[in-house]
């Protein structure tokens, strides 16, 4: 783990680190070797992560969960983020309080914050896989079951 500080001269003097995790030899096999999160320092070697992970499954240690659950979806079609597909069900997904993050065109990290109805959204995640629209991948379920 490479730790960069940044600091920015907003309002807020909002504190990041950018957290860079060396990934495993199977991603690196795949062209990806490292992914970077921003996030919070909350002491000497403590951060609060602030970006939705594509890669990195597991910490060091987790102090404490958030109570989010984290989905990856594949896009079928290849003009990806862009395409009609992602357009029209993407404001469903939205509307339930999810954000994303886009990675090559087509994959796409949603978070689902402790507060939205995980049931909903995974019936929407669900159906866009039946319909061919993408395959899902969960990340971390943080939602009670």
């Amino acid at each position: 783990m490479i730790i960069e500080e940044h600091h920015s001269n907003t309002k807020a003097h909002v504190q990041l680190a950018k957290v860079r995790f060396i990934l495993d030899e199977s991603d690196a096999a795949m062209g990806v070797e490292a992914e970077n999160l921003w996030a919070r320092r909350l002491g000497e070697d403590m951060f609060k992560i602030d970006n939705i992970p594509f890669y990195v499954f597991d910490f060091q240690n987790v102090i404490r969960r958030g109570g989010h659950s984290t989905y990856r979806v594949l896009l079928t079609q290849l003009a990806g983020f862009e395409g009609d597909a992602w357009k029209t069900r993407w404001p469903q997904l939205e509307a339930l309080g999810c954000r994303c993050e886009v990675a090559r065109k087509r994959w796409i990290a949603i978070d689902v914050p402790k507060v939205s109805n995980a049931d909903d959204v995974y019936a929407l995640l669900e159906k866009g896989r039946n319909d061919g629209v993408w395959s899902i991948d969960e990340g971390h379920c943080g939602h009670p079951l």
